[in-house]
């Protein structure tokens, strides 16, 4: 099945999930789209009428994913539980509600032996009405189990929460079947995740956690009314100002303006400190350290916050995955040729990818094995748990388990994950948090290191972490950012870091995606289905979803061939692309569409590609030199 088949499917998928027609017809002549004229940039209203749409979209193909995941697991459980005992069946199914808490309530019954266990999870504040609406749908479940045959409700609400009730019945054992009443709060989470993620809204809020907004180029302060204006803003905490010095301050001046200051803290990360003092904002504190000190560079201690939001083959599609929601959903994989990619490299355990992002829901069943011990910045005595949903969509993305009949296939079998929390609960992080999510990611192991996250303000201080992982050989993807604005973000627009912009399924830049001179290739980041927290699956929307699409692509190049540098590797990606819109590079998609079969074939195996040999050579005797010192 070629790519382009794929891609249609996906396209399908998505159009049933909304009942209406979204499909947008494409030449099967690649040299037409190559050359084809510049995307048409839509108007600050058609952006947001488009965003409301891929969110919705994105609902929908959630509720989708649920209802399967769902459907999988009652089947699972009538096959183990078929000759099972009552105490059995219960402690299944209490375990299975403790790791799934979406499972509100489960009945198992057995209308041959005349026996009907019911399971709920937590008291319920339903009424008479929602009770009767409950039992409605119920009855109907019963009934359709009672002639072998499955069922699914539509989805209703009770209490101002919405559920489904879904059935299944044993293929075993006449008239045995499982009931299970599905809370869908996953919908809501979607829903305000990419209210933010996709800038809907203002976000963050102006005045929370006295964040200031301020235009990204003059640094004058701008208040953020709608969500079209985070494109042109940059925030920063307004007590708060970030310091490099031409020399490291000693104990005593450090004290000295502590005390000057009256400020509550001081902090150093790398070649720079972070003081906050709540009786100054950054004017003051920036006319302080200018005037005494003559600091290498003053600047404003930044918010960094989510960036969420066909080569022809007549061959057949190799290494299809058994993971239950792949061939429905997954259209992203294909579309980058990492089937027939997997022939050449599954990745490798040698090679670890970094997650700078909200952290990982370390327990969910999909990520099981593929995780190291991670690192959480913003509170270093606990483990980097996520509690927002980006962090854990995106590691589903670059290593879910592949081939565990199970969710969603990740790119990487193989290579495993350092999740490093650095954005807080509200979906953001300071410089100073990123900027040590790096550098501790840069010291214990990674390779790769993905950045779902951006601001509009060039800060030296990130900078400075970015070219210190980018000195220890390290490969920086980052996403470009989901205002639909050519402004440059960082740390994407960093000449260190592989800047992504984001297509959908029909291989066109997705109506969202950031876009400039800086975009080095683009990824698919549209409805993107991947592992969730609570041991779900949900589909998501932005650059942050095709960011990882290309640190996984990097983590497999370094595992076919670990010789190659980091320069090596960026190179590699840019040049192994399916061209996109304008013919050679461009502002949308950069070098085009990343590749990971040609990618892959481009690496080699045992040697460096023929353009990179003298590189090569000279690292192999350096190498010898240091050895022999």
């Amino acid at each position: 099945m070629s790519r382009r088949t794929w891609a249609g499917l996906g396209i399908a998928a998505a159009a049933a999930a909304l009942i209406i027609i979204m499909q947008v017809p494409h030449s099967t002549d690649t040299h037409t789209r190559k050359q084809a004229s510049e995307p048409v940039i839509p108007s600050p209203k058609q952006e947001h009428l488009s965003k409301q749409s891929l969110m919705a979209q994105d609902i929908a193909s959630t509720d989708h994913l649920t209802r399967l995941d769902a459907k999988q697991h009652l089947t699972s459980m009538l096959t183990k539980l078929a000759q099972a005992g009552p105490a059995q069946v219960s402690d299944y199914v209490r375990k299975l509600q403790q790791s799934h808490d979406h499972f509100t309530m489960i009945i198992w019954q057995d209308a041959k032996k005349g026996k009907r266990q019911e399971y709920t999870i937590t008291k319920s504040n339903w009424n008479a009405a929602d009770r009767k609406i409950l039992k409605g749908y119920l009855d109907q479940a019963e009934k359709s189990i009672g002639k072998q045959r499955s069922y699914e409700s539509t989805s209703f609400k009770m209490d101002g929460k919405e559920y489904f009730v879904i059935a299944e019945p044993s293929k075993q054992t006449p008239k045995q079947g499982v009931i299970a009443l599905m809370n869908q709060r996953i919908l809501t989470e979607v829903a305000n995740h990419q209210k933010k993620n996709l800038r809907l809204i203002p976000y963050p809020k102006e005045g929370k956690y006295k964040v200031e907004s301020v235009h990204a180029d003059t640094l004058r302060d701008i208040t953020v009314r709608t969500g079209h204006d985070n494109e042109k803003a940059s925030h920063f905490y307004e007590n708060e100002i970030v310091v490099r010095f031409r020399q490291d301050p000693s104990r005593q001046d450090l004290n000295r303006m502590i005390s000057e200051l009256r400020a509550e803290s001081s902090r150093k990360l790398g070649y720079a400190y972070v003081f906050h003092a709540s009786g100054m904002d950054y004017s003051q504190l920036k006319s302080y350290f200018m005037k005494n000190w003559n600091p290498q560079y003053v600047e404003p201690h930044y918010l960094y916050m989510t960036n969420d939001k066909v080569k022809e083959s007549t061959s057949s599609l190799p290494n299809v995955p058994n993971d239950l929601l792949f061939a429905k959903y997954q259209w992203n994989l294909p579309a980058i040729e990492t089937n027939q990619g997997w022939d050449l490299s599954r990745g490798s355990n040698d090679v670890i990818v970094g997650i700078v992002d909200t952290g990982v829901d370390i327990g969910h069943p999909d990520l099981q094995g593929q995780l190291l011990t991670g690192y959480n910045v913003i509170n270093p005595d606990s483990d980097p748990l996520d509690d927002v949903g980006h962090g854990t969509h995106v590691s589903g993305i670059i290593g879910a388990l592949v081939n565990n009949n199970e969710g969603v296939a990740g790119i990487s079998w193989y290579n495993k994950m350092l999740p490093v929390k650095a954005l807080d609960k509200s979906g953001s992080g300071t410089t100073y948090s990123v900027a040590e999510g790096i550098i501790w990611a840069a010291d214990n192991g990674a390779k790769v290191i993905n950045m779902s996250l951006g601001n509009y303000a060039d800060s030296q201080f990130l900078h400075d972490a970015v070219k210190y992982a980018y000195d220890r050989d390290v490969v920086l993807v980052a996403a470009s950012g989901n205002d639909n604005t050519e402004r440059p973000g960082y740390p994407a627009a960093y000449s260190e870091v592989l800047a992504v912009a984001a297509t959908d399924s029909n291989m066109k830049r997705a109506s969202y995606s950031n876009y400039g001179d800086y975009i080095d290739v683009a990824a698919p980041g549209t409805s993107i289905a991947s592992t969730y927290p609570g041991n779900q699956y949900a589909a998501l929307s932005g650059t942050s979803m095709a960011s990882p699409h290309v640190a996984a692509m990097a983590a497999l190049i370094r595992s076919r061939n670990p010789d190659l540098t980091n320069k090596q590797v960026m190179d590699i990606m840019r040049s192994s692309t399916v061209d996109l819109g304008p013919k050679g590079r461009d502002k949308y998609y950069g070098y085009g569409q990343i590749d990971i079969y040609k990618a892959l074939q481009a690496a080699g195996t045992t040697e460096a590609p023929l353009q990179f040999w003298p590189q090569h050579v000279q690292k192999k005797m350096d190498s010898v030199i240091q050895k022999n010192k």
